[in-house]
């Protein structure tokens, strides 16, 4: 817990850096998660998908299932129409999603991925493979599979998983 203050409190602190032995799981999960997001997100530019930011994918979970009005997003995130309607103006400028009017109720707008989108999510899975490959062929399987199974019981524990299941994770924050 001190090493956490640390970290956050006063990054010109005269303490000694931090070490990883320092981090408690809150952090190291975060930080971890950070560092494979970041990797991720790196091959999906590489891969000619640029502008996506981590908070896309979670705009992308709801639409993955096909398109859904500007409401239901919001409810879902927990943010207002306006921010998903701004998010998804972003988004359409660059190719990833449409919006179009729904067949039954004119006023309702919905936002469903586009082709580019869905070979977004794709690519994305793909990448987030590749690096799980990468961390089991350097960590070793059983302490990858170890760690992961800690983590979801965590998050079991915490009574997250229901939500997780129904893709309803919020970004942080």
């Amino acid at each position: 817990m001190v090493a956490q203050y640390r970290l956050w409190v006063n990054v010109s602190s005269p303490d000694p850096p931090l070490e990883a032995r320092d981090l408690d799981l809150g952090l190291a999960a975060t930080l971890a998660g950070a560092a494979v997001n970041d990797d991720v997100l790196a091959r999906l530019h590489d891969a000619g998908f640029a502008g996506l930011r981590l908070s896309h994918g979670y705009f992308f979970q709801h639409l993955v299932a096909g398109p859904q009005p500007v409401g239901t997003i919001a409810e879902r995130l927990a943010v207002t129409q306006q921010a998903v309607s701004k998010t998804a103006g972003e988004l359409e400028r660059l190719g990833y999603v449409e919006r179009t009017r729904d067949p039954g109720d004119a006023r309702v707008r919905r936002i469903g991925l586009t082709a580019r989108g869905r070979d977004a999510v794709e690519a994305a899975r793909a990448a987030r493979g590749e690096v799980d490959a990468e961390l089991r062929a350097r960590l070793g399987s059983a302490r990858v599979e170890a760690a992961a199974e800690l983590l979801r019981d965590v998050l079991a524990e915490r009574g997250r998983m229901p939500d997780i299941a129904r893709r309803l994770v919020r970004p942080p924050g």
